[in-house]
């Protein structure tokens, strides 16, 4: 356990330039505060005293804002970033030096008494308001994206965004968008562009008929002017 703690520690000095010294990580942030309310959450809940595990469970969230299960597993280096609004499963599963941000969710999509939440490789980065949900894997060293909502499997290495979560990057390479430019898939961008396409083909057609209109005028004008000098 305090080995643990020590490398969580060490995780916050590497992860947040905010942070001067330990006395304001003991102090000052939450992330650490909630990790100490787990670590002894889940000794206890490993020892079968689950009444005090869920109790010490429930004092961490109260304080911190934070609400991890005592059940769930969590490796070391474990950073939790301002915090407020992280729930963590019971049968989630995380490995070493991992990050979460605010308001992130390792959930489930089942009520039944089995694995039903994700399990996160080591060294994976997951944003703010981020929510991953199912027994799946995530892999790692594997990015999600902020607000994305991940509902499969994440490969190794991977960067996924959007909701429903989609892999963009492989390592450095880019899967299905065009990342020399800085362009990431947004689906209003896109439905924006799709609409400005529809309109330009519109303003071209409706040129073409006014060509066409004033080819039909200039064609009955001299049609006239042929009629009246024949008398």
């Amino acid at each position: 356990m305090f080995a643990h703690l020590k490398e969580d520690l060490k995780a916050v000095f590497e992860r947040d330039p905010a942070v001067r010294n330990v006395f304001e990580i003991v102090l000052c942030y939450p992330g650490f505060h909630a990790l100490l309310f787990y670590r002894l959450a889940h000794g206890l809940w490993v020892h079968k005293f689950y009444l005090a595990g869920r109790f010490v469970s429930h004092l961490g969230r109260f304080f911190t804002g934070i609400e991890i299960h005592p059940g769930a597993c969590i490796g070391k280096g474990f950073f939790i970033d301002h915090g407020m609004g992280v729930v963590i499963g019971e049968t989630a599963e995380i490995g070493d030096n991992c990050t979460l941000y605010h308001q992130v969710t390792l959930g489930g999509t089942s009520w039944a008494k089995e694995k039903r939440h994700p399990t996160l490789g080591n060294n994976v980065v997951v944003g703010s308001g981020a929510k991953i949900l199912g027994p799946f894997t995530v892999g790692d060293n594997a990015k999600v994206g902020s607000n994305s909502v991940v509902v499969k499997e994440v490969p190794p290495n991977a960067t996924v965004v959007g909701v429903p979560g989609r892999v963009v990057m492989l390592g450095e390479k880019a899967v299905g968008v065009d990342l020399q430019h800085g362009n990431l898939p947004d689906p209003v961008a896109k439905a924006v562009g799709c609409m400005m396409d529809q309109i330009h083909a519109l303003e071209t057609k409706v040129r073409e008929l006014t060509a066409e209109q004033q080819e039909l005028k200039r064609n009955l004008a001299e049609r006239d002017n042929r009629e009246v000098a024949n008398g």
